[in-house]
């Protein structure tokens, strides 16, 4: 990101991501929408928000407004995406004071691919109907962006709204306020911030619509428009359905002229008229209509042959009901994206295929089914040819590439409360204090989070769960409803201490929802956000499993790999190994060729008789399903899972290279009465491998690595392939692709058939026997470039022990970390101080009888503080992030001591023309300071010098070193 910022071809543009629900609204027939569902609480709740913004900024107008609004939206076929922060549908990182959405998004379908809104435009349109608009900082130079991602690492641990928005307005080139002010409207505790790429042209735009479009008025604010959303939800609490009827009534016919969606006609439940499932078939093989038509078959065919983590849910439109016949259907079809993997495998086939749409979070469209007449039907394949040609791919130029260069940064006040606290509620009550000590180390040694941290908030989780579990016993405290018994927890810990304020980061002036909570059916949190989330968040640098692997818990040895990795072979080898992994835990094995029925399932009932036991799960383990198995079973026994995976540069798109696959296949076809059946007398045996490879489509290795490292916490290498081996040989390499290439036509016409049913039968017997006879011709090749075995397990045993010990860090994925930053320094080099002290004490008596007795072979890291955040603040130390990891001469002038302290005076250089200043008064290097002495003190040795209390040497000439900017 910084990089193209810095050669002006992006601006890097950041929003504060409230606390909220998505919520999207296409006019009143268009629909409204949650992220995977309608007709809900969540979309009343929405309508009725949204409405109620109406009437506070127009006024007396509002119901003309509202009913143009609901035209315009649904004649320029148009949808809006907002942020709605509400109390009445449970507790996230903070119950706001007010509920209120804010526009984040604008999109134009039109007749061609959909267009999103820039941030200037959204704006404009926003003002334009009086709509609320997010905050928006714009970073234009390389500068800026640098110095916003080293705000982000000082503050991500410690930042509420008020210090992160004082933050950024101070560091960006332009700061764009937003209608609602975040702590007024929310709170102090802000979820995070959105960070993105634009066109660099952005912040001409910007400028330029914001003298255009000034700050709208609010004619409405004072007057009377009724019962609020939460005094609503308060008198009709019996059932759902109340409520949503009490919500849309109370909105209004101007802006909600019926009620179809939420209870169809003559009230039947719109849920329960779903439409039959043959109907995604026939839209697949339906003749397009239109161009967009075309795309959305494109997707919605890729996902379902590529077998996607999605659903395809369809109903009915009761607004169409009147034109619906045989002939004619109207209905909206809900993509749903079960797990975040989707839309990275997505993102790889985009890269692949330039002209496919992009997939989106809380995808709905609307479709017409028709049979079409002879000319009506010539006329569509006119326009559908018209409109391809007029949408060219050149058209999709930075602006989209650009909208997937995102990243969301949440800050560790939230996820306090919404993962550590909320999230870990059914596992303290189910499980025991224990088992949540494990699940909130886990989490946070995923994030990375800072060592002091972590002792801070392990001591007050602790505490935590003492106290909720004495005040309610066995009942589970309700996760909607957490924050009633968190926040004044969190607020008469936070009074204990100027530390716990800042681990806590704000609490106090409860909102009390138990009276006005909205009902969900069933319990059920449609959007996800009252389940218990998986916080996504890259690995820190020093990931450590001394937490997460305790001798008292089990442990779950896995292998993500494919039939040939060795996963069995190896698990005799490490059940007979001497010695075990080092502690007195059991060690056992489950194969999965000799298991009945439901293999994982099985292991589970394993894990609850021997809790304490090491498992060795000799099964391959492919996709995320299986993992989250995986993890519910570690959650649920108390348990650690370590992947061991085979070692193999990969590729774009898969983090197994052909090398390893040809491996693999040479090892299955080598095989003889497999207990699996896979062997060398398997008819099918070569289609099987690339089954399993195509379920790792989708990733690169680095991908593949890192997502398993931040599920687990670890990664165990099993070496495969010699590094100085030859390259495959040509007929190696061209039968494995022509494998592939039939394996794709197989699946796009057969899906999941076995090879030897189908139309390509006779392609795939011809294959089979040609991979044999290729394999078997260059078996000398595949021995000599494997790794000897007898290595393999000795280095796989040396982790897996190093793991079990707690001596662990994981393997760098070389993904962006963040860390908590507290001030910025110069590193300058130790053992050179040390080398030139030595020699000046060599002529020097005063230097040479200071130095005795001062023990400099104890001092290991030297640094010249150049900013801190606590006396500087944020922007100060953010500024030297552009100058991060660069190389600067200092120049040391003196040496200053007293009897407590002694100190290098330090002049900093330059680094491409700048000069490097110091925000401290005196920059220096500390070297020594007597017991009980703070570092910080020696900064007052010029003053103790000039009252006679310090002695000064200067260095002629001075002594030069070269040192280097970091953050600490």
């Amino acid at each position: 990101m910084i990089e193209l910022v810095a050669k002006g071809l992006a601006t890097l543009e950041v929003s504060l991501k409230h606390s909220g629900s998505l919520f999207m609204y296409a006019g009143h027939e268009g629909g409204a929408y949650a992220k995977n569902s309608f007709g809900n609480i969540y979309t009343a709740v929405g309508v009725f928000v949204l409405g109620r913004m109406f009437r506070e900024a127009w006024g007396t107008e509002a119901s003309k407004k509202q009913a143009e609004f609901n035209n315009f939206l649904e004649r320029n076929h148009m949808c809006i995406s907002m942020e709605l922060v509400t109390a009445v549908l449970g507790d996230h990182g903070q119950r706001p004071q007010e509920d209120y959405a804010v526009v984040t998004a604008v999109t134009e379908l039109g007749n061609g691919k959909p267009k999103f809104y820039s941030t200037p435009e959204i704006i404009a349109f926003c003002r334009k109907w009086r709509l609320p608009t997010n905050h928006v900082w714009l970073f234009s130079t390389r500068k800026s962006a640098t110095s916003f991602f080293a705000a982000y690492d000082a503050l991500c641990e410690e930042g509420t709204a008020t210090s992160v928005c004082k933050a950024l307005d101070e560091i960006a080139d332009i700061s764009v306020p937003g209608s609602k002010d975040h702590v007024k409207a929310q709170g102090e505790i802000l979820e995070g911030l959105v960070a993105r790429l634009v066109s660099h042209d952005s912040s001409n735009q910007i400028e330029k619509t914001l003298k255009e479009f000034p700050p709208p008025p609010a004619d409405g604010v004072a007057l009377d428009f009724g019962p609020s959303l939460r005094e609503i939800c308060a008198e009709n609490r019996d059932n759902e359905k109340q409520q949503i009827k009490a919500l849309l009534e109370s909105v209004g016919s101007s802006f909600c002229p019926s009620q179809l969606d939420w209870f169809g006609t003559h009230g039947a439940d719109y849920h329960s008229r779903n439409v039959d499932r043959s109907v995604l078939s026939k839209f697949l093989q339906a003749h397009p209509a239109d161009y967009s038509t075309k795309k959305l078959q494109e997707v919605v065919r890729l996902m379902r042959e590529k077998r996607y983590p999605a659903a395809f849910k369809c109903y009915h439109n009761f607004h169409k009901v009147d034109g619906m016949s045989s002939d004619n259907v109207f209905y909206k079809m809900v993509i749903h994206v079960h797990s975040d993997s989707g839309f990275r495998r997505y993102q790889k086939d985009m890269r692949l295929k330039p002209g496919l749409w992009p997939l989106y979070r809380g995808f709905f469209v609307d479709v017409n089914l028709f049979n079409a007449n002879k000319e009506t039907a010539a006329e569509i394949s006119s326009n559908s040819v018209n409109e391809t040609g007029s949408n060219t791919a050149g058209e999709d130029d930075f602006a989209d590439e650009d909208a997937n260069l995102m990243v969301k940064l949440k800050f560790l006040t939230y996820k306090l409360r919404t993962f550590l606290i909320r999230n870990g509620l059914s596992i303290l009550f189910k499980e025991g204090p224990a088992a949540y000590k494990s699940y909130y180390l886990r989490q946070m040694k995923i994030w990375g989070t800072s060592p002091a941290k972590q002792r801070e908030l392990s001591k007050m989780l602790d505490e935590w769960a003492v106290y909720i579990r004495r005040k309610c016993g066995n009942k589970q405290l309700s996760s909607s409803t957490y924050l009633s018994e968190a926040e004044p927890f969190l607020e008469q810990f936070a009074k204990r201490s100027p530390q716990n304020q800042v681990l806590v980061g704000s609490a106090g002036n409860l909102v009390r929802t138990e009276d006005f909570l909205a009902i969900v059916e069933g319990g059920v949190d449609e959007e996800g956000d009252l389940l218990a989330e998986r916080e996504i968040t890259l690995p820190g640098p020093n990931i450590s499993v001394k937490d997460t692997v305790p001798k008292y818990e089990g442990l779950i040895v896995f292998f993500p790999g494919i039939p040939g990795c060795a996963k069995s072979s190896l698990c005799k080898e490490l059940l007979n190994a001497e010695g075990g992994l080092g502690d007195a835990r059991p060690l056992h094995s489950l194969m999965g060729d000799l298991i009945k029925g439901k293999y994982w399932q099985k292991v589970a009932e394993e894990r609850r008789k021997k809790p304490n036991s090491i498992m060795l799960a000799d099964k391959n383990a492919p996709n995320e399903e299986v993992w989250k198995l995986i993890e519910d079973m570690c959650h649920k026994t108390r348990a650690s899972a370590v992947p061991v995976v085979a070692e193999s540069e990969g590729t774009d798109s898969n983090p197994f290279s052909l090398d390893a696959l040809a491996i693999f296949m040479f090892r299955v076809l080598q095989r003889v009465n497999h207990p699996g059946n896979l062997d060398k007398a398997s008819p099918n045996a070569g289609y099987v491998l690339l089954m399993f490879y195509h379920l790792y489509e989708g990733r690169s290795r680095k991908e593949f690595e890192g997502e398993l490292i931040e599920r687990f916490g670890s990664l165990v290498k099993m070496p495969l392939l010699k590094s100085d081996r030859d390259p495959l040989p040509n007929p190696v390499q061209s039968i494995l692709e022509e494998g592939i290439d039939l394996y794709k036509l197989h699946t796009i016409r057969h899906g999941r058939l076995e090879s030897t049913k189908g139309s390509y039968a006779k392609e795939w017997l011809k294959w089979e026997k040609q991979l044999r006879d290729i394999l078997c011709g260059n078996a000398e090749y595949f021995n000599s470039i494997q790794v000897p075995f007898e290595f393999t397990v000795k280095q796989v045993l040396e982790q897996l022990r190093s793991i079990a010990k707690g001596d662990y860090t994981p393997p760098d994925t070389e993904i962006r970390k963040f860390g908590t930053i507290v001030f910025a320094a110069l590193t300058t080099p130790v053992t050179e101080i040390k080398d030139a002290l030595n020699k000046l004490a060599e002529s020097n008596p005063k230097i040479d009888a200071f130095l005795k007795d001062k023990h400099l072979e104890n001092l290991n890291r030297a640094h010249v503080t150049l900013a801190h955040k606590r006396s500087h603040g944020i922007k100060a130390v953010a500024d030297y992030g552009i100058y991060l990891n660069k190389k600067v001469p200092v120049e040391l002038a003196a040496l200053l001591f007293s009897d407590k302290m002694a100190a290098l005076e330090a002049c900093p250089g330059s680094v491409e023309g700048e000069k490097i200043v110091s925000k401290n008064p005196w920059p220096h290097i500390t070297l020594w300071t007597a017991q009980g002495v703070a570092p910080k003190e020696a900064n007052m040795l010029p003053q103790l010098f000039a009252a006679g209390k310090a002695t000064r040497i200067d260095f002629n000439p001075p002594i030069i070193l070269s040192g280097t900017i970091d953050f600490y």
